[in-house]
């Protein structure tokens, strides 16, 4: 059975609850300043919350990438999660870069945020890159520690077979057009983003893209952050692209580790293997 199924798309409705390590990943100094430390603690403390109401109103499912420094500083958040029935995934700890550490700050990082799920009883089943930005050895990593799924690769809209030294796991595309960090992230230090866009400007983008995509069968990865979706005039945008998406009648809804299993069951997935790019010095010398 194709991992579609009968749908034209599928739509993964992802929330990565960064908190405060996005920001102190760009120096400790942060913590002391109180307006932006709680400018990201928005996110655990009212965007959470109002993130789940919406899901239990449509009775849909999602994913929470949960960095290990933000389980550990707002379990409450976690906790809030898994009771509504969500799935928690692996965000690394710090949400340092992979492709800023080293293999062993890598490994050390990756390891530390499956120790602080697992405080919660969670064995995440799949991962994303902090900031979008894994390095060649972190699908590795993921089919190592037994993850069976990787969010974090631009290269397909669709679901495929990703083979590692380690062995296979599914990777779940994504696209920076369906991140909401684009769309609204804000602050003068550290410069995280200098847009303010209208919500109705999401509304437009998403829509248009999960149109596109139920007449090309793709993966509807939608990427948000409760510090930015949380809030009141976004999160009614994000319901609006969700009853767009009721209202089309053929777009399904799935926990990423779902449409993972979905994939991993269609014989007919495509599979690759990365190939990572060797510049030649003398080409730029």
């Amino acid at each position: 059975m194709s991992w579609l199924g009968d749908d034209a798309a599928l739509a993964v409705l992802t929330f990565d609850v960064d908190a405060e390590s996005p920001i102190l990943a760009q120096g400790m100094r942060y913590a002391e300043n109180a307006s932006v430390m709680t400018h990201q603690a928005y996110g655990p403390l009212v965007g959470v919350p109002r993130i789940l109401a919406l899901l239990a109103e449509y009775e849909l499912p999602a994913t929470f990438f949960v960095p290990g420094l933000t389980a550990e500083r707002h379990p409450q958040a976690v906790e809030r999660i898994l009771e509504a029935g969500h799935e928690v995934g692996h965000h690394t700890h710090t949400h340092r870069p992979a492709v800023s550490l080293t293999a062993s700050e890598e490994r050390a990082d990756f390891e530390r945020a499956l120790a602080a799920l697992d405080r919660f009883g969670v064995r995440p089943a799949g991962h994303r890159a902090a900031g979008w930005e894994a390095s060649w050895r972190t699908p590795e990593l993921v089919a190592e520690y037994g993850l069976r799924y990787d969010a974090s690769l631009f290269d397909d809209d669709r679901p495929y077979r990703l083979r590692t030294t380690q062995g296979e796991v599914i990777e779940l595309p994504g696209h920076w057009s369906l991140d909401d960090w684009e769309q609204y992230a804000y602050l003068p230090d550290p410069n995280i983003g200098q847009i303010l866009a209208a919500p109705s400007k999401a509304v437009d983008m998403w829509i248009a893209e999960l149109d596109a995509m139920r007449r090309h069968g793709c993966l509807f990865m939608l990427a948000c952050h409760p510090f930015l979706s949380g809030r009141p005039s976004r999160i009614e945008a994000l319901r609006a692209v969700i009853e767009h998406a009721l209202s089309a009648g053929d777009v399904g809804f799935a926990e990423a580790r779902v449409a993972a299993e979905r994939a991993a069951a269609d014989d007919g997935l495509g599979a690759r293997t990365l190939q990572p790019v060797r510049v030649d010095p003398t080409l730029y010398g």
